[in-house]
C-alpha cells in the first residue's frame, strides 16, 4: 500500500501530524508513506523515521503575491506525484481546508480522505469525514486513518521532532559564551499572535527572578523576531523591548535574551531544563523536547482552546486564563513549573 499525506499548514501543525505518521507505519504492515509539504514547513519531518519519501512544493501564493515559477514547478511535480499511483491520499487537516482538498484531489489517488462539511463540493472525494470541533488536533488528524482500516488509535503517541546536529552545536556554543550549562535554565518565550496569551513584562521579570531564587535556574528569554504589524509573520520585538531594557540596565541579570532563527531557537529549547510558552508553534516543539513545556492559554471563547490545542508530550502541563495571561497568579505558575521539574 502506498499512502501520500498532504500537509500545507504551519510548522506547528505539521509537527502535530507526526503521530498520524507513526500510527500509520505501526498499524499497516509494509505501507509506504510519502509526505507532501511546502517549502516553509517540510523541514519539520526531515529525517522522520516514519516518512519514506518527502516531497516539497514551492508555495504559489505567498504574502499576497503570485509566483509564476512556483506555479510552473507545481505542474511538473503534480505529474510526478500522479505517476506514483497512490492507493490513498490523506489531506491531513483537522478541519476542512478547501485548498488542501483540491490539491489532494489533483494527485489522482485511488481514494482520497479529507474532513469537510459538504462532500458534494469536492468531486472525486471518496472518503469524506465529518468535521470535529471538540477533539484535540492530534486525535482529529489520527482519525483520518479510519477509512484505511486503522481503528485502534494509540493515544500515547506524541508529536516528535529530530533535532539536527547543527542546532545542538549552536546551542552548545551560545550557552558556553554566556557561562550557561545545558539543563540549568528555563526558556521563557513569547510568540502568540494574540497579545492576551503573552506574559507581560512584570511577569517575565518576576518569574525569571523566582526561577533563579527557588531552583537556581537562569532564564533564556525568547521571542519571535519582527514587528507586530508584519502581515506575514507578526513578531514580538515591541513586546520584548521593556524586558531587554531591564536586562541591559542590570535589573534582571538572570535573563539571557535570544533573538534568532527557529533552528537555533530549537537547539536552546532542547537543552533547557523546561520551557514556558504561550499557545504557539514553539509551544508544541517545546512539548516534544526533553524538558517539556508549560503552555499558556487565554480567551478560549474567541481563540483556540486547550481541549483542541494543548501541548502533547510526556512532560507537559498548561494553564488557561479567562481573559489574559496577566491574570494568572504567580504562585500558580510556580506550582505547575515545580511539577514539571519534578518529573
Amino acid at each position: 500500500m502506498k499512502v501520500l499525506v498532504l500537509k500545507r499548514d504551519k510548522i506547528g501543525d505539521l509537527l502535530l501530524t507526526t503521530p498520524l505518521l507513526a500510527q500509520l507505519k505501526t498499524s499497516l504492515a509494509g505501507v509506504e508513506t510519502h509526505v507532501l509539504a511546502n517549502d516553509y514547513n517540510a523541514w519539520v519531518v526531515a529525517g522522520n523515521p516514519h516518512v519514506d519519501r518527502l516531497w516539497v512544493y514551492r508555495r504559489v501564493r505567498h504574502g499576497g503575491s503570485l509566483s509564476l515559477g512556483a506555479a510552473w514547478d507545481w505542474i511538473w511535480q503534480r505529474l510526478a506525484l500522479r505517476r506514483e499511483r497512490y492507493d490513498w491520499v490523506i489531506v491531513a487537516n483537522g478541519d476542512e481546508s478547501p485548498r488542501a482538498i483540491r490539491r489532494g484531489l489533483s494527485l489522482g489517488g485511488v481514494r482520497t480522505v479529507a474532513r469537510c462539511a459538504d462532500a458534494s463540493r469536492y468531486s472525486g472525494l471518496t472518503d469524506p469525514l465529518p468535521r470535529d470541533v471538540s477533539s484535540h488536533e492530534v486525535e482529529r488528524l489520527m482519525g483520518l486513518l479510519f477509512p484505511l482500516g486503522v481503528k485502534n488509535l494509540d493515544k500515547k503517541i506524541c508529536p516528535s521532532y529530530i533535532l539536527p546536529d547543527a542546532s545542538s552545536a549552536f546551542a552548545r556554543g551560545w550557552l558556553a559564551e554566556r557561562g550557561l550549562a545545558p539543563g540549568k535554565y528555563v526558556v521563557l518565550g513569547l510568540g502568540a499572535r494574540r497579545p492576551k496569551k503573552q506574559p507581560g513584562t512584570a511577569q517575565v521579570l518576576a518569574w525569571s527572578a523566582q526561577f533563579r531564587q527557588r531552583w537556581g535556574l537562569e532564564t533564556v528569554f525568547m521571542w519571535t523576531p519582527g514587528k507586530s504589524g508584519d502581515p506575514l509573520y507578526p513578531g514580538d520585538d515591541d513586546v520584548a523591548q521593556p524586558v531587554l531594557v531591564a536586562a541591559s540596565l542590570g535589573h534582571a541579570p538572570q535573563i539571557h535574551p535570544f533573538r534568532g532563527p527557529i533552528a537555533e531557537a530549537l537547539g536552546l529549547i532542547w537543552s533547557a531544563r523546561t520551557s514556558i510558552f504561550p499557545d504557539s508553534g514553539l509551544m508544541h516543539f517545546a512539548a516534544a523536547s526533553p524538558g517539556g513545556v508549560l503552555g499558556l492559554f487565554a480567551e478560549a471563547d474567541v481563540s483556540p482552546a486547550p481541549a483542541q490545542w494543548a501541548p502533547r508530550g510526556p512532560k507537559v502541563d498548561w494553564l488557561e486564563a479567562a481573559k489574559s495571561v496577566s491574570e494568572l497568579p504567580d504562585e500558580l505558575v510556580y506550582g505547575r513549573l515545580e511539577r514539571l521539574l519534578a518529573r
